[in-house]
């Protein structure tokens, strides 16, 4: 008799260790991997919220929600997603304009308009982005981390400097010290939450006069509760709310996948970018209902998570759930932490993303990829919007490949052309960029009044206008008394060129 119920356990047992592997490899590590994350997000959340016009806790029950949410039905294990302050940018005009219900009604849309993108495949648009844009993304992204505490250092005592030091000093001395004396208690609890209690614990026995979380502004009270926005259910309402709402979802799909890209070179480990769409899509929507913004992939928690143990979905929902832990069980506690010491975390955050080989690389790779890297850095810091930098760095890749595919375009004399015909031989590339290039390579003069052959057989045309200007080409010499044979194209271009003479 077959045995059932052997085969039975082994399939159980086998979604068992595929289960473990994909939500918790290491469950004390996804923990602490998480609680690193939570305390690189508070800060962040915080700010991005003054940056949309809205409350601290609206940011944070966001994050919360998007956190649980993008842990279950997204692609990539590991990646945090929260408030971000790219989805803010452009959430802030109509939070000004029209109010918190209209933002979060906006958020809903947005939800429904990335499942919509994750269905249609839209999130392998990453394939478009080259590694250089990735390269600026994340290099840009970093610098902006950092930047991002310089006002809580502005002015600051000496207490404050100090504290920043004992914190830098904690986190990146206990670990090294650790593999130095090979004791796994200084490398078993991440250095960030170690600082965050050190500090927290000095600041408080000496009585140093040092900002704190308190100070970032109102922290939440009570849980999120559930509820649809108000807003009148009319086509002026989403005349209003469709444009932003476009915005918001086209901005968080594109951070989010790159964040996930991050997060796979990082890990060596491929996600799926349309079940990440459709994952933000949901949490988006789950946020608005619950009073919070819409939000993104976190790619500078999510390089923390991972450089502190995180593989798995837990490590993501552990860090939703411990925010809301901290922000509401443990308010009176986090609400003493020194916000040096989170200073502290993101210091160490921003040194963690940013891709420091890439300063090498600007002299060994070619100039053009160097100058698409800088310019998306560049782009990106000025105008604080990593989706604005990302597409600018898009463009600028398409168009330096164009203008180099171009180049390779020749057109030479024949001397061996069949019945003694004039011959010109063409090879590389022909399509919009190459195509005026190849008009004016033909000497039509030349071959006045004589038989001309043109061999395209090492040549590629790829759209309309190349196959179009190829045909403008034999007009040219018709007219010129030339009699034409064009030899070696093939079947796709031949279809080509019998729909525009149609």
């Amino acid at each position: 008799m077959f045995p059932w119920g052997r085969l039975a356990f082994m399939i159980q047992l086998s979604l068992l260790q595929r289960l473990r592997a994909e939500w918790a490899p290491s469950i004390p590590r996804e923990l602490l991997a998480g609680s690193v994350a939570t305390f690189a997000l508070i800060p962040e959340v915080i700010a991005f919220s003054f940056v949309a016009g809205v409350d601290p806790s609206v940011g944070l029950f966001a994050s919360f929600v998007i956190s649980i949410v993008i842990a279950v039905f997204g692609a990539r294990p590991a990646m945090v997603s929260a408030a971000a302050g790219s989805v803010a940018l452009v959430a802030a005009p109509l939070m000004a304009s029209h109010g918190l219900q209209y933002l979060l009604a906006a958020g809903l849309l947005a939800g429904v308009m990335q499942i919509v993108f994750g269905l249609c495949k839209m999130g392998m648009l990453i394939r478009f982005v080259s590694s250089s844009v990735r390269t600026g993304f994340v290099n840009a992204l970093a610098v902006l981390i950092f930047s991002a505490q310089l006002p809580h250092l502005h002015g600051a005592n000496t207490a404050t400097w100090a504290m920043l030091a004992l914190g830098l000093a904690i986190i990146y001395g206990l670990p090294w010290l650790g593999q130095r004396l090979q004791l796994k208690a200084l490398t078993a609890i991440p250095s960030p939450l170690i600082c965050v209690v050190v500090l927290t614990l000095l600041a408080g026995a000496m009585g140093l006069p040092l900002h704190t979380v308190a100070d970032l502004g109102k922290l939440p009270d009570s849980l999120p509760s559930f509820g649809l926005p108000e807003v009148p259910a009319s086509l002026e309402t989403l005349r209003i709310i469709a444009l932003p709402a476009l915005a918001i979802a086209m901005v968080g799909m594109l951070e989010s996948v790159l964040t996930a890209a991050v997060v796979d070179d990082l890990t060596g480990t491929p996600s799926n970018k349309n079940r990440e769409c459709t994952g933000l899509g949901l949490a988006n929507m789950a946020a608005s209902v619950f009073g919070g913004i819409a939000g993104c992939g976190m790619i500078g928690q999510a390089v923390g998570n991972v450089k502190y143990g995180g593989r798995g979905r837990l490590s993501t929902l552990f860090a939703g759930v411990f925010l809301l832990i901290l922000m509401v069980a443990l308010k009176p506690w986090v609400s003493r932490v020194p916000v040096i010491a989170l200073v502290a975390i993101m210091v160490m955050v921003s040194v963690s993303t940013f891709d420091w080989k890439s300063l090498g690389n600007l002299l060994r790779h070619p100039r053009l990829s160097s100058g698409v890297m800088l310019s998306t850095v560049l782009i990106t810091i000025a105008t604080h919007n990593l989706a604005t930098g990302v597409i600018a760095g898009v463009l600028l890749s398409g168009l330096f490949f164009s203008v180099k595919v171009s180049s390779m375009l020749s057109v030479s004399r024949m001397d061996d052309a069949p019945n003694g015909a004039y011959g010109w031989q063409v090879s590389g590339q022909v399509f919009f960029a190459s195509a005026d290039a190849l008009i004016e390579a033909f000497d039509v003069r030349a071959a006045a009044g004589r038989p001309v052959c043109i061999d395209v057989s090492r040549a590629q045309f790829w759209d309309i206008t190349a196959v179009g200007a190829l045909d403008k080409v034999v007009q040219r010499l018709q007219q010129h008394g030339c009699t034409v044979e064009v030899i070696g194209m093939d079947s796709a271009s031949q279809r080509l060129l019998q729909r525009i003479r149609a």
